[in-house]
């Protein structure tokens, strides 16, 4: 467990020590009121005490994120740790960090805002439009989820557990963020540690061997030829790692803060805390089933991540355990969904610089858009999620970028946001040059192709930076 255990650490390190770094360069200021004291409205903006914050951040991030991508990423084996951490820290929770601050300091607003701000009007309209697609595409695979399992538990017809679903979540996009969200989330947040930190604690006490990553150092997939580690596993393992849905989220807590000291804890910490759960999970699907080929032959076998998630729990925890997968399973996604979807109101709200007081203003935004949510849950699901995790990962890519160039305009150093953001822009460009979604050509080609775009990319900004000192 050497090589689990250094994780763990590493992260917790990341924290205590990159999170004041990355802090102190952006600026967080206590005396500055934040837009919930200043633009309280008793909807949207209100304010909330912190480590209620913190549990509605850590669960509107994750959802079942960091456990579904983190045993899909485990097929590759040990290697997915160092991912999960090193992308966590340098990357992740970077993105989270500047995502939410950066809402704070303009009137909490949402993120093509911010990124218009940063990067011009062009890439404004350009995000507010990709990150709707994003927000809806997220809502939908997290009802469709939910919708089956339910649908296996109960026998109740699945059109109709989507109906009940889409109700809730429309009642969630609307009301007031601490009427529901603010009261219901810190416990499902609360669940959703306790279950990763059983798994943990099952994992020392009950003999389970861990593979490590010096012996073990490699693409362990069985089809390794077709998923190589670049790209695929950074697309894989998004929100253990980095995620732009987070992008998305953090503007709704950005509203709710009333210290600007609290974003270390709230933006950067909750990501920390998702890259733990995401470390917990990978670790156990690859040593429940006995090593990384087991855990490969389970899966060859037609079973989901919602299987692997239900037997490790019933086989780790016991009827606690299967009591707690199942409310991950299902409550978990549900309560990542409406919230990609209150997200989504915002940001188009923000665009049309539409005000939210009143409840026939929000009723005029959320209707149209669960309609349309509703349409595309008759869509495959597999294709909903292949596009979800490209579209995603090209989200933080641009919102890198963004805190980068915030950094660059306040004379600090750009190169914490820029280096992540060069090597995510690389990761993207190759993924949908190589995927079957994208143009599937040879991974020997896009490769370097991938690459040379990310330097590109890298020049560009820094010619860019040069103007802004001129």
């Amino acid at each position: 467990m050497v090589s689990f255990i250094l994780s763990i650490f590493a992260l917790i390190l990341g924290y205590l020590i990159y999170g004041k770094i990355v802090e102190k360069a952006f600026g967080a200021d206590e005396n500055r009121k934040t837009p919930a004291v200043r633009l309280e409205d008793g909807v949207d903006f209100v304010p909330m005490p912190n480590w209620k914050i913190f549990l509605i951040q850590f669960l509107n991030i994750a959802g079942l994120g960091p456990i579904f991508g983190a045993i899909a990423g485990a097929l590759w084996g040990p290697v997915s740790f160092i991912w999960i951490v090193l992308g966590c820290i340098f990357a992740g929770a970077v993105h989270d960090y500047f995502s939410g601050m950066l809402s704070v300091r303009h009137d909490g607003a949402s993120i093509p805002e911010v990124v218009g701000i940063q990067l011009g009007n062009g890439f404004k309209q350009f995000m507010r439009v990709f990150s709707v697609i994003l927000l809806v595409l997220v809502g939908v695979v997290f009802v469709k989820g939910p919708a089956s399992i339910l649908n296996g538990l109960t026998g109740v017809n699945v059109t109709v557990l989507l109906l009940i679903i889409f109700a809730y979540y429309l009642i969630a996009t609307v009301v007031p963020v601490d009427k529901l969200i603010g009261k219901i989330y810190p416990i499902f947040g609360i669940c959703l540690l306790i279950m990763a930190v059983g798994i943990g604690f099952s994992l020392f006490f009950k003999g389970y061997q861990i593979p490590e990553v010096y012996n073990n150092f490699g693409n362990m997939h069985s089809n390794a030829l077709q998923n190589p580690i670049f790209p695929f596993l950074f697309i894989t393992i998004a929100c253990g790692a980095i995620s732009g849905f987070h992008a998305t989220q953090s503007p709704l807590m950005a509203r709710c803060i009333t210290n600007e000291k609290q974003g270390r804890q709230i933006f950067y910490g909750s990501m920390i805390a998702e890259g733990i759960v995401a470390l917990i999970w990978a670790a156990a699907a690859m040593s429940f089933f006995g090593g990384v080929n087991g855990l490969a032959s389970t899966m060859a076998e037609g079973h989901n991540a919602a299987w692997v998630v239900n037997e490790v729990s019933n086989g780790m925890l016991g009827k606690v355990g299967g009591f707690l997968a199942i409310l991950g399973v299902v409550a978990c996604p549900i309560t990542s969904g409406d919230t990609a979807f209150r997200s989504a109101r915002l940001t188009i709200a923000d665009s049309f610089k539409f005000k939210q007081k009143t409840l026939v203003n929000r009723f005029m935004i959320a209707i149209p858009m669960f309609v349309i949510g509703y349409i595309l849950t008759l869509v495959d699901f597999g294709i909903i999620w292949r596009y979800f995790g490209w579209s995603n990962q090209t989200l933080a890519t641009i919102v890198l970028w963004t805190a980068a160039m915030y950094l660059a305009r306040e004379g600090k150093n750009f190169w914490m946001a820029a280096v992540p953001a060069t090597f995510m822009t690389a990761v993207c460009t190759t993924f949908i040059l190589v995927s079957k979604i994208g143009f599937g050509i040879s991974i020997s080609v896009a490769t370097p192709v991938g690459v040379v775009a990310g330097v590109l990319a890298l020049i560009i900004f820094i010619n860019a930076t040069r103007k802004i000192k001129q």
